[in-house]
């Protein structure tokens, strides 16, 4: 996915003429503690909501304080590895996105952000999580979809942490059954390191307690 595609159009930005009281009430309106300054199409920069501490008019255009704006951005066809880069590595809520020209063409959010992260993780679609510790020679996304597979089962998402200094790794699985525990044992007749899961199930659904059954079998 693209820059572009995650623009967020119902925060404006604000102008260098917009008194302070205008940049605050627009932040807390959207719940955000940044907004671009644009005049026109230039993109001049991110107000952040410290920048307006200590202000005693708020009737002053934002354009006549000395503000210590940031100027991060984003051009359209970047990819969304960018933004969440930005995100994390700034601290912001909102990053604003250019053309190649650098016009302003609108602003990605924090919102945007965790609803983009929701659809790439699956987490509105019904199923179980299977966490996992393997080395990284062993990371081998095929052959654990071959396993999740051979009980007609399908990976929604999967994603990878890597523990600092060390050659092992975690993966964690969303398949899309809710009883996972004839996946776990494959896993564990693979040698896998299962180091948890989580099944979303409804309260009459007892594939826990087959899990937790078959846990005490394999561990006799």
């Amino acid at each position: 996915m693209l820059a572009i595609e995650l623009i967020a159009d119902a925060i404006p930005p604000v102008h260098t003429s917009d008194p302070i009281q205008k940049v605050i009430d627009r932040m807390v309106e959207f719940r955000v503690r940044h907004l671009p300054i644009v005049n026109e199409e230039q993109f001049l920069g991110l107000v952040a909501e410290n920048d307006l501490l200590g202000v005693t008019d708020y009737q002053t255009p934002i354009g006549a304080l000395a503000l210590s704006l940031v100027n991060p951005y984003v051009l359209d066809d970047q990819h969304i590895y960018d933004v969440i880069r930005l995100f994390y590595e700034r601290q912001l809520t909102v990053v604003p996105v250019l053309d190649v020209k650098k016009n302003y063409l609108g602003l990605i959010s924090i919102n945007a952000m965790n609803q983009y992260f929701a659809q790439l993780t699956a987490v509105d679609q019904p199923g179980g999580i299977i966490v996992l510790e393997i080395n990284n020679k062993n990371n081998s996304l095929a052959h654990m979809a071959q396993i999740v597979e051979s009980d007609n089962a399908q990976i929604l998402s999967s994603y990878v942490m890597s523990y600092p200094d060390s050659t092992r790794m975690e993966v964690t699985l969303k398949v899309n059954k809710q009883d996972i525990s004839a996946i776990i044992a494959t896993f564990l007749r693979y040698e896998y390191d299962v180091k948890a899961t989580f099944n979303h199930t409804g309260d009459n659904d007892n594939s826990k307690d087959r899990y937790d059954s078959l846990m005490n079998y394999l561990n006799l």
